[in-house]
């Protein structure tokens, strides 16, 4: 370590820590000495295509971002499987598990989120996980290999991605769901039918309005029980039912809390001399599960670290995609609606389609697609820029390029 260059401390190896680093590489290479340390044995890797590595459509060498020799082509310490587990802020200095000190003048909390596990009778048993990271998917995997019956709490994206790729791997695969519509944080009821639909035709036991009580079985998970008191067999159960960001660490060193660390404009925690990016933090009462929003910061952040601190970081709506191979699916921005607002429909069962638009105020609002989404990226341009769509209205639900010709013609 160079004793002329400022110290950067980042803690936590996972897509928003590192995108930040990158950011800051391409500002300012060489202004700090670099030191990571991540909980996981491996260098960063893509969370997002976890659903593909499960399913076999991927393997772990192309979900990795940045590998071990990148760490060191860049000059970066890498302390992988080795996650810090004290912040001394007054001498500004870390310690990790394995007893490493490293001292700072920046430091960048980047600690992410841990699954939120149901607090049910039986939820310790072996066999009862979350879906969070690469030693999941291993998990999961080997139980694909020896047990028949799964079963995934959570009807939202990540759970439905965990089902259908148990259900790739052989597995019989009930996915459960407390209400009635799923993804409803992403689609209205009606998207959620044709989506429902389409899980039950790949082999998938789609149980909504699910209710459960407890996980049973004798040394390993059994099976679960509903409130009704019906039963059924699962020999793996993965809860998808959300995520907490996770702020064990700053909380245990006095930063300032509340859902997560709390950050200004600029990514600064009450402190200073601390950063913190991604899904631990919280920014104007807002906590983030996305990437867009994520990548924005690690932009923010990075110009700030670099010394270039004219970005201030504001949120912006983001737009959704399912990665299941055969469903296509896109949503983006207020789809549910209200007061002063209108639909505009487009229902086409026999060909599996469905859009539907929220304008208000001869804007774009909010959009579902289901079947056909290629206008997505579109739309959501629409709602992001606040575009009179009054010329173009009556073909809106046709798409782009059928706007575009009424466009010409005028």
């Amino acid at each position: 370590m160079s004793a002329s260059r400022p110290r950067l401390v980042v803690i936590g190896n996972g897509m928003a820590g590192m995108r930040t680093v990158e950011e800051l590489l391409q500002l300012v290479p060489g202004l700090y000495d670099i030191t990571v340390f991540g909980a996981e044995p491996y260098g960063n890797y893509n969370r997002i295509l976890l659903s593909m590595l499960l399913s076999g459509e991927k393997n772990t060498d192309d979900i990795m971002l940045n590998t071990r020799q990148w760490y060191a082509e860049n000059g970066i310490t890498l302390h992988a499987g080795d996650p810090v587990v004290a912040i001394d802020r007054h001498h500004r200095r870390v310690r990790s598990r394995k007893g490493v000190e490293v001292a700072y003048d920046r430091l960048l909390i980047a600690t992410g989120s841990q699954p939120f596990m149901l607090p049910l009778p039986g939820a310790d048993l072996p066999g009862v996980i979350g879906f969070r990271g690469i030693d999941d998917v291993e998990k999961m995997l080997q139980a694909a290999s020896t047990y028949k019956h799964a079963a995934v709490i959570g009807g939202g994206l990540l759970g439905i991605e965990a089902a259908n790729g148990l259900l790739r791997r052989g597995m019989q695969v009930a996915l459960l769901h407390r209400i009635e519509v799923l993804m409803e944080q992403q689609l209205n009821a009606d998207a959620s039918r044709l989506l429902s639909h389409n899980l039950k035709g790949r082999g998938l036991n789609v149980l909504l309005n699910a209710q459960t009580k407890a996980l049973y079985g004798d040394g390993r998970v059994q099976g679960i029980e509903f409130a009704d008191g019906t039963r059924i067999d699962a020999d793996l159960v993965v809860m998808a039912v959300g995520v907490r960001p996770d702020i064990a660490l700053a909380k245990s060193c006095g930063l300032h809390c509340d859902r997560g660390i709390v950050v200004d404009d600029t990514l600064q925690t009450y402190d200073p001399h601390i950063y913190a990016v991604g899904e631990c933090v919280q920014h104007r009462r807002l906590t983030f599960g996305l990437v867009a929003p994520v990548w924005e910061q690690a932009r923010v952040c990075a110009s700030h670290l670099a010394r270039m601190g004219h970005r201030r970081y504001r949120f912006t709506r983001t737009a959704t995609k399912l990665k299941v191979t055969g469903i296509d699916l896109y949503s983006a921005g207020d789809f549910i609606g209200g007061e002063g607002t209108e639909d505009l429909v487009l229902r086409d069962p026999r060909r599996g389609i469905y859009k539907r638009l929220v304008l208000k105020d001869n804007q774009v609002i909010g959009a579902v697609l289901y079947g056909d989404v290629k206008d997505g990226g579109w739309y959501f341009d629409l709602i992001q820029n606040g575009t009179d769509i009054t010329p173009i209205r009556d073909r809106l639900l046709f798409g782009k390029h059928y706007c575009q010709q009424a466009e010409v013609a005028a």
